[in-house]
């Protein structure tokens, strides 16, 4: 092919449009190319030269051609017998090879169609590669959604992302208590980015508790710069979260940090979670202190750590905050255990007892919520 300044301008014009890279274009076109002469032509890839240079402007397709003797030639491509080939030159001998060029209406309708329809599905290709690097960039971030369709036969919620494309919110990944309609903006979790023969996979989700660690990252500059760390984070969705923090800096409360003044840091984090209530606690290396901190806001008298392969401790509360410290139907307990990884068994202060102590007979009698464990594994996130 001759050289061809409309087609250089035309990869330039679709990598500015499609933000794909002219050699990623010329190297799917020069695939394109090699495929079409191979069908028109019969022969192999050895047997096709493609040329392309938008430096130089230089765009040639030629074929390959090698020389045999007269009596061998059986491929009217893919050979040239030697008496032809020394009509061009003739210093030609069998297994030397012939450059021989190839115009543009050589190629024939199929062959054009072929290469058209090999550079459109390489287009595809570096499109949905982009759209994969671009999502895959966003992976453990939040993403502003739109709602596009909602099944309520099969509970789940389908999401527009933008050039992040779309994506299903799963009944399993939605908060218990909200609903969605179509046209909704929705700030969404993505948990993972899986390519697939069909595009990227998003896995989205509103219950995960990334999501809340987080909105806290955009709301605290100190968890945002790395002096105040997030360690752990237990969740309910819709209900309650339970954050440990740690600082970096001895001056620095993670605590204060994370409610912010006048406690705004932590409201604008609940009002994004539509009301959630979030416990931020203190992190520690020691467990019995972390428990302890754990439970809040409940007080804690002691924090046992009971012997064996199992993590499990003993704690001991006030009575008037034994139902404090269980929660609503074992929700506090619950996520405390999960929080610090310990099974939790939580006791009245009047009704603590040594293991080989009988209790009197005129010990106040506790209700049935009176003692409660939670184990770090119950109602899993």
């Amino acid at each position: 092919m001759a050289g061809n300044n409309e087609f250089f301008e035309a990869l330039t014009m679709l990598e500015h449009e499609r933000g794909i890279t002219a050699e990623y274009l010329i190297e799917k076109i020069r695939a394109a190319i090699v495929i079409a002469v191979k069908k028109n032509y019969d022969v192999e890839d050895d047997n096709v030269a493609v040329e392309i240079d938008p430096t130089t402007g230089k765009f040639n397709v030629a074929l390959v051609q090698e020389v045999v003797a007269d009596e061998d030639w059986v491929s009217e491509y893919a050979e040239i017998p030697l008496s032809k080939a020394q009509t061009l030159r003739r210093t030609y001998q069998p297994g030397d090879r012939v450059i021989t060029p190839l115009k543009t209406k050589e190629f024939g309708r199929i062959a054009a169609q072929t290469a058209k329809h090999v550079i459109r599905q390489g287009i595809r290709e570096a499109e949905r590669s982009q759209q994969l690097s671009e999502i895959q960039s966003k992976s453990h971030d939040i993403v502003m959604a739109t709602v596009t369709r909602v099944d309520h036969e099969r509970g789940i919620v389908a999401v527009d992302m933008g050039k992040g494309g779309e994506a299903i919110l799963p009944r399993s990944e939605q908060v218990p208590g909200e609903t969605y309609t179509e046209g909704q903006q929705l700030q969404v979790y993505i948990i993972d980015v899986v390519s697939t023969e069909r595009g990227p996979r998003v896995m989205i989700s509103r219950t995960h508790p990334g999501l809340v660690k987080r909105l806290f990252e955009l709301e605290v500059p100190e968890i945002f710069d790395g002096t105040v760390e997030v360690k752990a984070i237990s969740r309910e969705a819709g209900t309650r979260t339970k954050m440990a923090v740690a600082s970096r800096d001895p001056n620095v409360n993670p605590v204060s940090a994370c409610i912010g003044p006048r406690g705004d840091r932590v409201a604008a984090v609940v009002e994004h979670l539509h009301g959630e209530k979030i416990d931020i606690v203190q992190w520690s290396e020691d467990p019995a202190a972390f428990i302890a901190s754990a439970l809040s806001p409940a007080k804690v008298l002691k924090v046992e750590l009971l012997p064996g392969e199992t993590r499990s401790c003993r704690v001991t509360v006030p009575d008037g905050q034994l139902s404090l410290a269980i929660g609503n139907k074992g929700q506090n307990a619950r996520l405390c255990a999960r929080l610090t990884g310990y099974n939790i068994d939580i006791r009245p202060e009047s009704g603590y007892y040594g293991e080989e102590e009988d209790k009197p007979e005129d010990a106040p009698v506790e209700s049935p919520a009176a003692e409660a464990s939670a184990q770090p594994d119950e109602a899993a996130e």
